[in-house]
């Protein structure tokens, strides 16, 4: 960790990040196969590249690059590996990512300030509700993380109310790592089992992989649900694999500090420039302090918003919004510009709907079609008010397809999936 670099002022994080940067680029001239042969391709000097400003002069690495030529990102022999790692393939097949020591001591260090960021301190107890197995590098993170910051830690798993509850109990637990549509059934499993939830050692989540806060950082449909029924302060994080990198609220809520001794964000407008600011565009990262397989430039497929206005925390660092959608999986319907995650903001807020599953197809006129599966026991009349719920939020009505519960079910939690599918993108025949 670089002491004090979340308050210092803007030229000083400037000069941090202009040196680390030159480091890394001179690392993966020398180490990395992949950018190597990209440099060479596109006649880079990077002797040219002093600034952050500079990177534009560099192309972008994307998924794609990523799959298609991923043992050529490594910079190290094997012998140096010590971890292996995938993302989630949630764009396509998952990637593999390979860590070092020193890598794993990064991790730990990025874990270990996002989880201070979120108020967590050496007399909490972190309670993390999501695997550590099945290749997944957050779950590892949380816990390097609260070693380093000498926090305890209760390493439940994912699901099992029961166990949860118990552990609470018997640990204290104050903190929850959960995605946070899970606090809902911790909450009915509390509420049916006489459990006093109310009154609990829990005083806050760390939310993953579900957004709880709007563009304006308002609470969202879920988050208020939370918050309505169970008054834990939410605090927003967003990271990926790629990024070896979380972006961590604060105290304000003002959306998740960019951590610069980490990462270099840009973001970039359709046709790959800066846009103006305030605007939303996609997050490109360069990682900083990564060893086995640094990024340069890697897009990320994220619309975000970047804030750089000083956090009334203290912090000085840059804040991203919520993931507001991902680029290729803007849907055009009938007219309209739609994101998946707008969409599951609307049915959330729809009180009895179930279970459910977003697609969108391509239809015969080569037009992208939505459709909405949901329980095949939903009646006529229940069918009708999801239509107009959507029609009044979103301006458009979703094809209803209805399922099985135990179909239904299937799809929405798949045998090898990390975490439940809210989104199938069958355009591209890519699940998320």
């Amino acid at each position: 960790m670089t002491k004090n670099i979340e308050r210092a002022t803007p030229e000083e994080i400037k000069t941090l990040q202009y040196k680390k940067l030159q480091e890394m680029l001179l690392f993966v001239s020398e180490h990395s196969t992949y950018y190597k042969r990209s440099f060479a391709k596109c006649s880079i000097n990077i002797d040219t590249i002093k600034t952050t400003e500079d990177l534009v002069q560099l192309p972008l690495t994307t998924k794609e690059d990523l799959q298609s030529f991923n043992d050529d990102f490594l910079c190290v022999p094997r012998s140096k590996i010590i971890d292996y790692v995938t993302t989630s393939g949630t764009l396509g097949k998952p990637v593999t990512f390979a860590l070092t020591e020193k890598d794993l001591q990064r991790l730990a260090d990025n874990e270990a300030i996002s989880f201070a960021t979120a108020g967590v301190t050496k007399k909490d107890v972190v309670q993390l509700t999501t695997t550590m197995d099945r290749r997944f590098m957050a779950g590892l993170a949380y816990f390097l993380g609260t070693r380093k910051l000498g926090a305890a830690m209760v390493r439940v798993g994912s699901g099992i109310p029961e166990l949860q509850w118990d552990s609470i109990a018997r640990f204290q637990s104050t903190y929850l790592v959960v995605v946070p549509s899970f606090l809902l059934k911790l909450v009915y499993y509390a509420k049916t089992h006489a459990i006093d939830y109310q009154n609990s050692s829990v005083k806050a989540a760390i939310c993953i992989g579900e957004p709880i806060r709007d563009q304006d950082f308002n609470l969202n449909t879920l988050g208020k649900k939370i918050k309505s029924i169970w008054d834990i302060d939410l605090y927003s994080t967003y990271a990926s694999t790629e990024m070896s990198t979380a972006f961590t609220e604060c105290e304000a809520h003002q959306g998740g500090h960019r951590q610069p001794e980490l990462i270099i964000t840009e973001i970039l407008d359709d046709m790959g420039d800066p846009v103006a600011k305030g605007t939303v565009g996609e997050l490109v990262i360069t990682t900083l302090g990564v060893e086995a397989m640094p990024l340069v430039r890697y897009a990320t497929g994220d619309m975000v918003q970047a804030h750089e206005e000083p956090c009334s925390c203290g912090r000085s660092t840059l804040r991203l919004s919520p993931v507001l959608g991902r680029k290729k999986h803007m849907i055009k319907y009938k007219g309209t510009t739609l994101y998946p995650q707008s969409i599951i903001e609307v049915l959330t807020s729809y009180k009895e709907m179930g279970i459910y599953v977003i697609e969108v197809v391509t239809d015969d006129l080569g037009t992208d079609k939505l459709l909405l599966h949901v329980e095949d026991s939903m009646s006529a009349l229940q069918q009708k008010e999801v239509k107009e719920h959507c029609r009044a939020n979103l301006r458009v009505v979703p094809n209803l397809v209805l399922h099985p519960y135990k179909k239904l079910k299937t799809m929405k939690f798949p045998e090898m999936s990390r975490k439940p599918i809210s989104f199938i993108d069958s355009r591209e025949t890519i699940i998320s």
